[in-house]
């Protein structure tokens, strides 16, 4: 079918947004709304459910297998109750149209009418009824963005921040490190012996960086002999 077959007024050919478990409850409004008006509903699968679920029973319901087959059939209000597998088929339901078609869209099948409206031509109106409208999915929170310091903040946190430090307990350090730190240090220098024979070191007590037995260290002994020149 080619669209050059459509008659109808492009404000006439809407799409009506509503859940796919409420449109038997929009497509029965629809029908009492329009009332006076030759109503065909037009469907791709089911049409017996949707006949039963109807209040008006002289509604025509038609599956579109059989409404293809139907070229003389013709309606003033073509509703469409669901998408068709193919888009050329759409084209074909609204070509039996005179003064409205419109079309029940339910959330999942959105994706699909763009296919429709590129073959279509152009963009069709969307219309959300009252108490037909799409589950809003749930808001995510925003997460609450922390406001910029002031001056007097940020010099409150600094001053937080040095006394915590200044006032943290020193590490202690191992007797790896302590005999390492005193490995440093320069050695003492002996001065002797006191009166009860203890060694006696320049410096404060505690300053050694060596042990101390009570003997004095004293280096090795080089012995030095001299040579006789040659010749004597």
């Amino acid at each position: 079918m080619s669209n050059k077959q459509i008659t109808i007024k492009p404000n006439n050919h809407r799409v009506y947004q509503c859940p796919s478990e409420k449109k038997l409850e929009l497509l029965n409004t629809i029908i009492a709304e329009n009332a006076t008006l030759h109503i065909v509903v037009a469907c791709s699968k089911e049409p017996q459910s949707i006949i039963d679920a109807l209040e008006n029973k002289t509604i025509q319901v038609i599956e579109d297998r059989e409404l293809i087959k139907q070229k003389a059939l013709s309606c003033e209000l073509l509703i469409s109750f669901d998408l068709p597998i193919k888009n050329i088929v759409y084209m074909a339901r609204v070509a039996k149209a005179t003064q409205k078609a419109l079309l029940l869209l339910s959330q999942e099948e959105q994706k699909e009418l763009h296919q429709v409206e590129m073959l279509l031509g152009r963009a069709l109106k969307q219309e959300t009824r009252e108490g037909f409208a799409y589950p809003q999915a749930p808001k995510k929170e925003e997460s609450h963005k922390k406001k910029p310091l002031t001056k007097e903040q940020i010099k409150e946190v600094a001053k937080q921040r040095y006394e915590a430090k200044t006032q943290a307990p020193k590490e202690k350090k191992s007797d790896a490190d302590d005999k390492w730190t005193k490995k440093k240090k320069a050695p003492n220098k002996f001065l002797g012996k006191d009166k009860n024979g203890k060694a006696i070191f320049s410096g404060k007590s505690g300053e050694r960086n060596h042990r101390y037995d009570g003997k004095p260290k004293v280096g090795k002994t080089i012995s030095i002999k001299a040579r006789k020149p040659k010749g004597e």
